[in-house]
């Protein structure tokens, strides 16, 4: 019986690794996957609805799988209805990618509908997640080895150096994190291409974060340094940087590990806040952030819900960290009781 909850902690771990496994092969894939650019506009389709891929056509008879094409009904509620009567069978493997319409200008797939742009959502909201989660990992490791750095050495040196280091990341702790990338990112220039954006909004969360990642550290290697195999390593004639990294800085890898998981998501939803608000990435690239623009009226909510999935993508895998990270201890416990 003691067994239930670590083996249930167990496969909760499992499914949010499994989430995370998969959006990161779905990334990765995208030129792949995607069935169209991220740029392809649609200019009759205008936030039209996901395209159903069937099995049986309209006289019930099976086949091998097909859409059916829109029919633009209104212009100006943008409705849309199939035409049943000519159905447009999919291509397999075919130009290099897994499934995409045989008939891309008369019935294009949409599997997660048209944005306001006619583009499709499906194929930028995978090209996005490369974006947007790259920029993310990027952040939380430079954040990571900035903090571990900062807070190694004055939790190392102490004295003068420790107040000095940890004044001012206490100055950082108490302001809001959001709001302080918001000002370093508005006193930037506005207009910049893709690549600027990515390695300032890089550089932007990486000093945002380092904060709380140095204070824990300072704390571990403060407590690590008055331990016997310290000493001991600098009897033995170890300089103080190999001290300082090859034993002392280790002991932290558990709370970093903790930490990277925690920034990750984090800097996601910043991502998209700056995106959303016009700091971050320009429209024409596709992100996370620059997708929910166009859901930003009440209108796309009720209408168009399906401009609505880079929100559902963030969710899940924010969802995905939580489980990995808060089942960490309960699945350790499961593989010693095994």
């Amino acid at each position: 019986m003691s067994r239930r909850p670590a083996l249930h902690a167990f496969t909760v771990q499992r499914l949010g690794a499994s989430v995370l496994i998969t959006t990161a092969v779905a990334a990765l894939a995208a030129p792949f996957v995607a069935p169209h650019e991220t740029d392809r506009r649609f200019p009759g389709l205008l936030n039209a609805p996901p395209t159903a891929v069937r099995l049986r056509d309209a006289a019930g008879s099976w086949r091998a799988p097909f859409i059916y094409p829109w029919t633009r009904v209104s212009q100006l509620e943008q409705r849309y209805e199939e035409d049943r009567t000519s159905p447009v069978p999919l291509a397999w493997l075919a130009t290099g990618r897994l499934v995409a319409s045989s008939d891309d200008g008369r019935a294009p797939l949409l599997l997660l509908g048209a944005d306001s742009f006619g583009r499709d959502v499906f194929s930028r909201l995978l090209f996005g997640a490369r974006l947007s989660l790259a920029l993310a990992l990027l952040a939380a490791l430079g954040a990571t080895l900035i903090g571990a750095l900062l807070g190694g050495v004055a939790g190392y040196v102490g004295g003068v150096v420790d107040d000095v280091m940890m004044r001012a990341s206490d100055f950082v702790l108490v302001l809001p994190a959001m709001y302080v990338a918001l000002v370093l990112r508005a006193m930037m220039p506005l207009t910049l291409d893709a690549p600027a954006v990515f390695a300032l909004l890089a550089a932007i969360f990486a000093v945002v974060g380092s904060p709380f990642i140095a204070r824990g550290v300072r704390a571990i290697v403060r407590t690590e340094r008055a331990l016997d195999y310290a000493a001991a390593a600098a009897s033995l004639g170890a300089g103080h940087a190999r001290v300082l990294c090859r034993h002392l800085l280790p002991a932290a890898r558990g709370f970093l590990v903790v930490e990277i998981t925690l920034l990750v998501p984090a800097f996601i939803v910043a991502e998209a806040t700056l995106s959303y608000v016009g700091l971050g990435f320009p429209d024409t690239i596709a992100s996370w952030g620059t997708m929910l623009e166009d859901a930003s009226n009440i209108a796309a909510f009720a209408d168009f819900p399906w401009l609505l999935s880079p929100a559902a993508a963030m969710f899940l895998v924010v969802w995905g960290l939580n489980l990995t990270l808060q089942n960490r201890s309960a699945g350790a416990q499961y593989e010693r009781l095994m």
